[in-house]
């Protein structure tokens, strides 16, 4: 079986899509499954351990800058074309939301084979992003020109699915997969990498909140900060960089929580595996559902840390994470919740230890990336045995 999966970006790119990516093509790979990746290049942020995957099997189109997140690439429908030609593929992944997918419906050898279209997030029509807002009325329709000509959509929740307005149409289309992570990806750290770790945490006298994701306007990041002015017992950690780094920054410096609440940039993945390690717990305080279902949290739950994330109506999130056994849940954007569920990892360690101990648990049974793997396998077959082409 040849497949060709169309994306973004790849690793060594930092992102939660390209980082499943990685993990799922070469444990489709050990399955049988002829995978090739087709992607842009990118100069953008990196850090993220090299997959596995053969470096040979991933083509990265030139790409030159985006627009509202959208990659500018002139030249991806002619590498399109030519991967067509040279692999034959009997299937198409599509990994949206991507621009670049869109070619599949102009290009003639793409619309005679079925496509297998993962459903990552939607366009969030953002009460934060006004410009997204209005941009998504004209991609809209081409959207769903393309749904309408896929013969299956992985959502990767049940909740997520059921809530997007875009997948409303399509729902006998569904198949719920969700994200997955390969665990060999991120080894328990040595002895030197913890004491670097234990240096960035500066001490045992506090609960230490790691949080972990790009600097952006969903990420909530402003809600834990705010959170952690009102407790004077946990240190907090936040990993990324963005566009709101330096409104966060004065917002740091307003409340004066400067010795306790730290935005470290953008780490090593040896650092961050340290980091997971050496924390009581993770914190996830995204505000809208362009967080569709948070991979990060995967990792945290590699780790055994116990989480406490927004409930975000209609997102994956709060299915990840289940409230009150693998972790806490809050409602999206209330710092008064989030202060009370920090408080009570605070004053409750041996729950809270239970509470990480049955993430891992629920991530080997759940989210282990050899069963995600097995499941698309599954899929693939089923599409092919309908033998549904992309038109």
């Amino acid at each position: 079986m040849r497949v060709l999966h169309v994306g973004k970006f790849f690793p060594p790119f930092a992102g939660g899509i390209e980082n499943f990516m990685g993990d799922l093509l070469p444990a489709l790979l050990a399955k049988g499954v002829d995978v090739t990746a087709l992607v842009h290049s990118s100069s953008g942020p990196s850090g993220v351990a090299d997959t596995c995957f053969d470096q040979s099997r991933v083509v990265r189109v030139p790409c030159y800058g985006s627009v509202l997140y959208a990659p500018v690439s002139p030249g991806f429908p002619v590498a399109f074309n030519r991967m067509l030609k040279k692999k034959k593929p009997d299937i198409l992944h599509l990994h949206v939301p991507n621009t670049s997918a869109f070619w599949a419906m102009l290009l003639p050898g793409a619309y005679a084979i079925p496509w297998v279209i993962h459903w990552h997030a939607d366009v969030v029509f953002s009460q934060f992003n006004r410009r997204l807002a209005a941009a998504y009325a004209l991609y809209r329709p081409v959207e769903q020109r393309l749904l309408s000509g896929a013969a299956a959509v992985i959502t990767t929740s049940q909740r997520y699915g059921d809530s997007s307005l875009s997948l409303q149409n399509w729902q006998d289309k569904l198949r719920v997969i969700p994200l997955g992570l390969d665990p060999d990806r991120l080894p328990l750290p040595g002895q030197d990498e913890l004491k670097q770790a234990e240096r960035m945490w500066g001490g045992r006298n506090s609960m230490r909140v790691l949080s972990i994701g790009r600097l952006t306007y969903y990420k909530g990041h402003e809600v834990l900060i705010r959170a952690a002015a009102e407790m004077g017992n946990v240190r907090v950690l936040i990993v990324g960089e963005g566009d709101t780094r330096r409104d966060l920054e004065q917002l740091i410096a307003k409340l004066k929580i400067q010795d306790r609440v730290f935005l470290c940039g953008r780490l090593s993945q040896t650092r961050l595996q340290a980091l997971l390690a050496s924390g009581d717990c993770f914190c996830l305080p995204s505000i809208e559902r362009t967080e569709a279902f948070g991979l990060v949290l995967l990792e945290a739950m590699r780790y055994g840390k116990p989480i406490i994330a927004g409930d975000i109506p209609g997102s994956g999130v709060g299915w990840v994470v289940q409230d009150k056994k693998t972790g806490l849940l809050f409602a999206a954007g209330s710092t008064s919740q989030l202060v009370r569920r920090l408080h009570r990892y605070v004053t409750h360690p041996e729950e809270r230890k239970a509470m990480g101990q049955a993430g891992r648990q629920r991530f080997e049974s759940i989210f282990h990336i050899d069963r995600i793997a097995e499941k698309t396998l599954h899929l693939y077959n089923d599409v092919l045995s309908v033998g549904c082409p992309g038109s």
